[in-house]
Order: C-alpha cells, then sequence, then structure tokens
C-alpha cells in the first residue's frame, strides 16, 4: 500500500488464545447504519432530536461533521456514562465542504442533503473515494433538478450546487451496486415539495435490511412511506419530519468478530441489549452461525452465543447481508468442511474488493479460497503465520483477528483503521482474547 503513515505501516500481533474456551459479556458500540441514518433524519426535522449512545467512530463523526458544514446543529454531551447528540433544526446554507473520507454513507447520503442546501457544497475524501460507484445519486439528483458539478465523471470529487429546494418526483434508479443509492433519495423525500417515488431498474438489490432500515427510520421520524417490493418501487410523500429521542441500537455486524472468538475457541459469548427485533443485517447472524454449529439464545441480557470449537462449513446466499462476509469467510477458512459463500460481487466495490482481498489473504496464510465474480469457495487447509493486509478495511482487519485465535504469528497491518466502525478494537479484542 502507498502513501502510508509510520502508525498504518506498524504491524499488529494477533492475540492467540487455542482452544481455550472463553466466558464473556461484550458491550458493542452503536449501529454506524442507525447513527448515520439517525444524523441525517434528526438534521432534516422540525423538531430537536437526541440521539442517544450513537456510534462515535470515523464514519459517524464525518456523517456529523458534514452536516455541522452545512448548517447543521449537533451537540455532543455526557449524560452519566452515556454520550448524547442533540440536533437542533437549522437552516441548511453553503458555502461548505465535505471530507466523506472513504464512508460509503456520508459519500451517497449527504449529496442529496446539499441539494436542499442554499448554497455550493463541495465533496472530497480518502483517495479509494474517487473510485467507489456514485453515479446512480449524481444521474438521479440531476435528473431532479439538481445541478453538480462532476466533471462529467460521475464520482468525487464534486461540487453540488444547492438552491434550498427540490421538486421532487418519479425517479427510475439502478441500485444493484449498492442499497445506499436508493435510501439516500429516500431520506431526502419529504423535505421536497412533491415527495418522491423511486423505481429500482436494475438487477437484484443488495443488502435489501438496510433498505427496511430506511423505511422503517422515515417512518419513525414521522414520514409515509409506500413499499411495492413486487414493482420495486417505494414512494415517500412530502411531510415535515418530526424530531424524536431514540437509544441506538448496538451494531450487530461488529458483532460478528466477538462472537466468532466462542466459534474457534469454544465457550459462550453474551453480546449485551441485543434487540429482539431490528431491521439490522447482523441479526442474521443468529441463523448463520447456528448453521455452522453455534448454539443460541436471546433474553433481555442479550444474546449468548456457546459453542464447542468446532465448525461446520456452510454453503449461504449473502446477498442481503454482504458486511458479514469477511467475518463468515474467517470461520470457514477455519471450519471442518468446504463452505461457499454466494451473491456477493457488490462487496468488490466496498472499502477495497473484498473478495479479491479475502482470497489473497488467507490464501497467504496457506488457506484454499478460489474466487468467482460473485462468489467464494473456501477449503479449509492448515494455516500459518505471516503479514495480514487491510487495504484500509475494517472488516479485513477483524477477519485477520479471528484467524489469529489459533494461527500463531499473524501480524495485522493498519489496525487502526476498525477505528471506522469499531473504535479501540485492538484493546477489547485483546482483553478479551488474553483472559
Amino acid at each position: 500500500m502507498s502513501g502510508m503513515s509510520s502508525d498504518q505501516m506498524q504491524l499488529w500481533d494477533a492475540p492467540v488464545r487455542g482452544q481455550s474456551p472463553i466466558d464473556a459479556t461484550v458491550v458493542i458500540p452503536g449501529s454506524k447504519s442507525v447513527t448515520n441514518r439517525a444524523l441525517v433524519l434528526g438534521s432534516l426535522a422540525t423538531t430537536p432530536s437526541t440521539l442517544i449512545r450513537p456510534l462515535v467512530s470515523r464514519d459517524t463523526t464525518l456523517m456529523k461533521s458534514g452536516l455541522i458544514a452545512m448548517g447543521a446543529q449537533i451537540v455532543e454531551e455526557k449524560v452519566s456514562a452515556n454520550t448524547e447528540w442533540r440536533i437542533n433544526p437549522s437552516p441548511l446554507l453553503g458555502p461548505a465542504h465535505v471530507d466523506v473520507g472513504n464512508a460509503g454513507t456520508v459519500m451517497r447520503f449527504l449529496p442529496p442533503v446539499a441539494g436542499l442546501v442554499n448554497g455550493d457544497v463541495s465533496f472530497d475524501g480518502d483517495a479509494r473515494s474517487h473510485e467507489r460507484p456514485l453515479a446512480p445519486v449524481i444521474r438521479a439528483l440531476e435528473e431532479l433538478g439538481v445541478h453538480i458539478d462532476h466533471k462529467n465523471k460521475f464520482a468525487l470529487p464534486l461540487v453540488v450546487h444547492g438552491k434550498g429546494t427540490i421538486s421532487g418526483g418519479e425517479i427510475d434508479i439502478d441500485a444493484s451496486a449498492s442499497s445506499q443509492f436508493l435510501s439516500a433519495l429516500l431520506l431526502i423525500a419529504p423535505k421536497t415539495s412533491q415527495g418522491i417515488t423511486a423505481r429500482h431498474i436494475g438487477g437484484a438489490l443488495p443488502s435489501m435490511p438496510h433498505i427496511e432500515m430506511t423505511v422503517a427510520m422515515l417512518r419513525d421520524f414521522g414520514a409515509e412511506v409506500e413499499v411495492d417490493r413486487k414493482n420495486n418501487i417505494w414512494k415517500v410523500f412530502p411531510s415535515a419530519l418530526q424530531g424524536k429521542s431514540m437509544v441506538i441500537e448496538p451494531d450487530l455486524s461488529n458483532a460478528a468478530p466477538f462472537l466468532s472468538i466462542a466459534m474457534v475457541c469454544g465457550g459462550s459469548i453474551t453480546i449485551s441489549d441485543w434487540p429482539s427485533a431490528t431491521t439490522q443485517p447482523g441479526d442474521q447472524l443468529k441463523t448463520i452461525l447456528t448453521q455452522m454449529g453455534a448454539e443460541i439464545t436471546l433474553n433481555e441480557l442479550g444474546l449468548t452465543l456457546r459453542a464447542s470449537g468446532k465448525i461446520h462449513g456452510i454453503d449461504i446466499d449473502l446477498h442481503d447481508v454482504g458486511e458479514l462476509t469477511p467475518a463468515i469467510a474467517a470461520l470457514c477458512a477455519l471450519a471442518d468442511s468446504p463452505s461457499h459463500l454466494r451473491g456477493i460481487a457488490h462487496l468488490r466495490l466496498h472499502e477495497t474488493d473484498r473478495l479479491d482481498a479475502l482470497t489473497r489473504e488467507i490464501n497467504a496464510l496457506g488457506g484454499n479460497v478460489t474466487q468467482e465474480v460473485d462468489a467464494l469457495h473456501i477449503t479449509p487447509a492448515p494455516l500459518h503465520g505471516g503479514d495480514f493486509k487491510t487495504y484500509d478495511d475494517h472488516r479485513l482487519a477483524t477477519t485477520g483477528a479471528v484467524l489469529g485465535l489459533v494461527t500463531p504469528n499473524i501480524r495485522i497491518e493498519n489496525i487502526a483503521t476498525t477505528a471506522k466502525t469499531l473504535p479501540d478494537f485492538d484493546a477489547l479484542w485483546t482483553s478479551l482474547v488474553g483472559k
């Protein structure tokens, strides 16, 4: 990797636990997906909102800073042991500059918000952000009358010339590369003059739970939404969003590596405050890990996973829960039979090409992974130590940590990239694995 700081070049020795059963309870930070949607909706609402226990990470800080740059009033307070973000309605004004980093939600959700700004808003981010797909959002906004200067590249960097209002209307959009394209339009739809009717016209929609999350949260903030799943049409009517006070759920996808400790080493892990009902894709870990040999119970204390340390291979379509793929892939590399992870071509467009990166890095440790355009085929093989590259991808970093539970001498490059969604991951991981 080029252009890395000395801190990033440092290698982190993944702690080894071996087949020593664990018995621990873990508190997972709040959901990035819920936090960032709540920040947008709260900033567009007509009354104040309070986000209790939001995720404070690089991605959410970038979202918060971007909204503040456009005029939103968001204040952080400490109430008892909890962080709270208070959002007060205020006019959105330019000029402003937004740094998206390499956060998909920021680079896709905030340009539509910028169309509601009275003034110019420029967007730029990390080098990888220039390569990530953004064209469907740009084209949709241009069809809705928003003037965007992107030098005909349909990518970052760009400038949105906001006029303070968007008329809205009917729009066709291909969101087959990312569900965020559709969510980005739905989130601003109540603030448009006519509302927005969005029809998905591409291939199969990835990460449907994230679209369901967007719809549910719009309704929580008072929007009227009609969904025609048969014809892939979402209609959001114009309305005044109402602020709300909400406790942010723990990020269930980020629970995957911690649940993996019991899967790999045996014993039990409890994730505190696991919701009884949720739209988060990570909730499907209950079903997936049960198929791979776990016993799972859910009660008022949270979710508890018990396992023997013997992992079964799996043949599964992860199209709707693609973000779980790196964690599942690590378990598959340590399983007792081959696995096939399918329907995940869209992961090639994430923080890095995750299918290629997982294949490359697991194989570099002695693994046996082959890839297709939309699948990984993993045959367990004896692993050995080595340097595990992360490509500035937080989920690659946690994958290496899981492999390191029973594989000595794995050194992970740039473990700090986990701060994107899991601040202080390395310290928490070490404290658990070392017990």
